[in-house]
C-alpha cells in the first residue's frame, strides 16, 4: 500500500494566504494538542510572514509563540519556512546572523526547516543548510517552481542533484503560485525520484484550481508528503483541504496515517474562527476565489491582491489589466525570477511603477536596483541589457555571493538593539525587523504594568 504523509499548514501558510497571517496564538492554543494527535508528518507553524506579523500586528514575541507551541505539540514535527540568506526578511543578512537564527530556531522547538531561495541560487542556501544539519534539524531544501524558457525539467533535475550534494535531508517542490499543472507535476516528481533517493515533499496552492489534481498526480508519481490545510482554512490562495485529500487518497488505496475523527475536531475549532474573519472583512472574497489569470501571468494569488491594494491606494484600479500585462514583461526583463517573496513584491511594484509613470523603468525601487547589482544572487536567465544600462549606468554587477561581503552582524545588532533586547532571540528579531521590533520591545515593557487587549489589525 502506498503511504502518503501530510503537512498541515493552518498555523502558517493557510492563515498567511487567507487572512494576512493575523491568527493570534490564543485562537489556536486550545487545539494544539488535538493537532498533535491527528497523525500529520509535520505542522507548519512558524517562519514565512508569521515573524513579522507577530511583532507588527499581534503583540506577540514570535520566539515565545514557538516555545508555547512546542510545549503542547510533543509528538509531531514542527516546521518553519526560511528564505535562506534572507531569513524571514527582505534582504541578505550576514552569515553569523543566519547561523545564529537557525540555531535558535531549532533550540526553541523547530524540527524541520524548509529552506528556499527566490532565485534558486544555491549559494544563498549553503549556510542555513549546513547549520540546520549541524544542529540536528531536518534541512528540507525547496526549489521555487515556476515556468519560463530557462526553467526546464532538465534544469530542475540538475538543481536537485546539486541540492542533494549539499547534504539536504529532504527535498521539496515549492509551487507558490499554484501554476504547476498535473502533468508538469507528474513529470517533475518522476524525474526527481529517478535521480534522488531523498524523501520528496510537494507544496502548491489552490489559486488556479489545479491543486487537487496536481496532488493526485504527485502521489501517483511517487511524492512522499503533501501540504494541505484543514478545510475551513483551505481553498482560494491557501492549500487544498486536508480532509478531502485524505478521503480521496484512502479510497485510492493510500495509507495516510490521519485520524478522520480528530480532523473533524480540528475543523470544528477553526470554522468559527474563519467566520469571524469573514465578518470582520479580513478574509476577503478575492482570496477565496479561483484566479486562472495566474496561469497566464504567473502571478501568485497573494501578489494579485497586493497589486489591487497598490492601485486602489493610488486611485488607479482602472489600470489593473495593464499592470497584469506588464508584470510578465518585467519578469522577463529581470531574467525570469520565480514570483515568490521577495521577488514577487519587487516585480509587482515595478510593474505598477512602469504603468503609472508612463515610461518603463523611469522610477526604479531600491530593491530592484539591488537585485540588478547582484545583491540577491544570480538571475535565472539573461537580464535585458537595456534595462540594466538604464538602471545601473556603467556600474558593473557583482557576481560573487553577496552575503560573503557583509562581514559579521550579530554583535553590531546586539549593540544597536540596546537595553530593550533581553536575549539573543530579541537581538535577532531586531536585526531582521529593527523598527518593528523596537516598537514591540517598547510595548512589551509597557505591558509589564498593564495588559493591552488584542485587536485584529486590518490592512
Amino acid at each position: 500500500m502506498k503511504k502518503i504523509a501530510f503537512t498541515e499548514t493552518v498555523l502558517r501558510d493557510a492563515g498567511q494566504s487567507l487572512i494576512a497571517t493575523r491568527l493570534p496564538y490564543e485562537k489556536f492554543e486550545p487545539i494544539l494538542e488535538t493537532l498533535d494527535r491527528a497523525g500529520y508528518y509535520s505542522l507548519e507553524c512558524w517562519g514565512g510572514a508569521t515573524f513579522d506579523t507577530c511583532l507588527r500586528y499581534l503583540h506577540e514575541d514570535p520566539w515565545e509563540r514557538l516555545r508555547n507551541i512546542r510545549k503542547r505539540v510533543k509528538n509531531t514535527k514542527l516546521q518553519m519556512l526560511l528564505r535562506g540568506q534572507n531569513l524571514l526578511g527582505y534582504k541578505h543578512y550576514p552569515d553569523d546572523v543566519v547561523r545564529t537564527f537557525v540555531a535558535k530556531s531549532i533550540e526553541n522547538g523547530i524540527d524541520v526547516i524548509r529552506i528556499f531561495d527566490a532565485l534558486n541560487d544555491l549559494r544563498n542556501l549553503e549556510v542555513s543548510v549546513k547549520e540546520t544539519i549541524k544542529r540536528k534539524g531536518i534541512a528540507q531544501v525547496a526549489i521555487s517552481y515556476t515556468t519560463s524558457p530557462v526553467h526546464t525539467l532538465e534544469n530542475y533535475v540538475a538543481l536537485i542533484k546539486q541540492i542533494e550534494s549539499m547534504g539536504a535531508s529532504t527535498l521539496c517542490i515549492k509551487d507558490m503560485a499554484g501554476v504547476m499543472s498535473p502533468k508538469e507535476c507528474y513529470d517533475l516528481v518522476k524525474a526527481i525520484k529517478a535521480n534522488s533517493k531523498l524523501p520528496l515533499h510537494v507544496h502548491t496552492h489552490s489559486t488556479t484550481g489545479l491543486a487537487f489534481m496536481t496532488y493526485l498526480k504527485a502521489v501517483e508519481a511517487g511524492a512522499d508528503v503533501i501540504d494541505t490545510a484543514i478545510s475551513s482554512f483551505s481553498g482560494g490562495t491557501s492549500q487544498p483541504a486536508t480532509e478531502t485529500l485524505a478521503y480521496a487518497l484512502t479510497q485510492l488505496g493510500c495509507e495516510t496515517g490521519l485520524k478522520t475523527d480528530v480532523l473533524k475536531e480540528i475543523n470544528d475549532h477553526f470554522r468559527p474562527i474563519r467566520d469571524e474573519y469573514i465578518q470582520s472583512g479580513l478574509m476577503d472574497a478575492l482570496v477565496m476565489g479561483t484566479e486562472t489569470d495566474a496561469l497566464n501571468y504567473q502571478i501568485p494569488g497573494g501578489m494579485l491582491s497586493n497589486l489591487v491594494s497598490q492601485l486602489k491606494a493610488q486611485n488607479a484600479l482602472d489600470r489593473f489589466q495593464a499592470v497584469l500585462e506588464e508584470t510578465p514583461k518585467v519578469r522577463e526583463d529581470l531574467g525570469y525570477p520565480p514570483l515568490v517573496t521577495p521577488m514577487s513584491q519587487m516585480v509587482g511594484v515595478q510593474a505598477v511603477a512602469n504603468v503609472l509613470s508612463g515610461e518603463r523603468y523611469r522610477n526604479v525601487s531600491k530593491e530592484v536596483r539591488a537585485y540588478l547589482r547582484g545583491e540577491y544572487g544570480a538571475a535565472p536567465g539573461p537580464v535585458n541589457p537595456e534595462v540594466l544600462k538604464k538602471v545601473l549606468g556603467d556600474e558593473t554587477p557583482i557576481t560573487k555571493r553577496f552575503a560573503g561581503t557583509l562581514g559579521d552582524g550579530l554583535e553590531a545588532g546586539r549593540k544597536d538593539a540596546g537595553a530593550l533586547a533581553h536575549s539573543t532571540e530579541d537581538v535577532l528579531s531586531y536585526i531582521v525587523f529593527p523598527q518593528v521590533a523596537e516598537r514591540f520591545f517598547a510595548w512589551r515593557e509597557d505591558q509589564k504594568t498593564r495588559r493591552l487587549p488584542y485587536t485584529i489589525v486590518k490592512i
